[in-house]
């Protein structure tokens, strides 16, 4: 496979600058980034909605449709929800942690945080290893700094299907998204009240944004109402 990669290697890099320069750049969404939902008499509940540019919300318009948006819905049945997002686009889990660590937070703690990374650390071909070392530095700092109870990471996505991908550099990608995500489910096994969110999102034009690569408000209320079954 090393002597392979280093065959393609030439039309490997070619084929990224050409999908980057083709590739549209959907903006984040606007709309609230933190608040409070439900009923003041239903059970509190302090949640976070942590990652990279899916969990911000990017191919939604509005953070309304977004995984946030839909997750505090759900939840809201259910208990009088204080939340916020802390997201940004092409972060990796290392970039995400240190922007938790700068962001002024809305709750003191968490209850339940859920989290999308993963995808900013396959297109950077962070290694395995540095990639688990990454996701114990960031289910630690929940746990120790934010009294997290429940974190919920979830699944990288398939990427060796994306068709916004050429091949080979799709088999390439796909193939390192399968060991990060293999490591993540570990890591989650491995972790108390650490759970791997695996929600299948049909390959259908109405679940893809337009740029092809993140969710559309259809596949994200999938993915909230998936998260929701941790919870509720």
């Amino acid at each position: 496979m090393r002597f392979l990669l280093l065959l393609l290697a030439p039309l490997l890099v070619l084929q990224g600058k050409r999908v980057r320069a083709r590739t549209v750049r959907l903006p984040e969404p606007e709309g609230q980034r933190s608040g409070a939902s439900g009923k003041p008499s239903n059970r509190p509940l302090r949640t976070l909605v942590l990652g990279d540019s899916a969990a911000a919300g990017v191919g939604c318009s509005s953070q309304y449709e977004a995984v946030t948006g839909h997750w505090v819905e759900a939840l809201s049945a259910h208990y009088h929800v204080h939340w916020q997002l802390v997201a940004q686009s092409s972060l990796t889990c290392a970039g995400v942690l240190k922007l938790l660590k700068e962001t002024t937070l809305t709750i003191e703690s968490a209850d339940v945080v859920l989290i999308s990374v993963g995808v900013n650390d396959v297109t950077r071909r962070t290694s395995v290893n540095q990639w688990q070392q990454d996701l114990n530095a960031m289910t630690q700092y929940l746990k120790q700094n934010l009294a997290t109870k429940t974190i919920i990471y979830t699944t990288l996505p398939p990427m060796h299907k994306f068709p916004a991908l050429p091949q080979p550099l799709r088999m390439f990608v796909g193939g390192q998204a399968k060991r990060l995500n293999k490591a993540l489910e570990q890591h989650c096994t491995h972790n108390a009240n650490t759970h791997f969110l695996v929600f299948d999102v049909p390959f259908a034009p109405e679940y893809m944004a337009s740029d092809g690569y993140h969710p559309s408000p259809k596949a994200a209320a999938l993915w909230a109402n998936s998260a929701s079954v941790f919870v509720i």
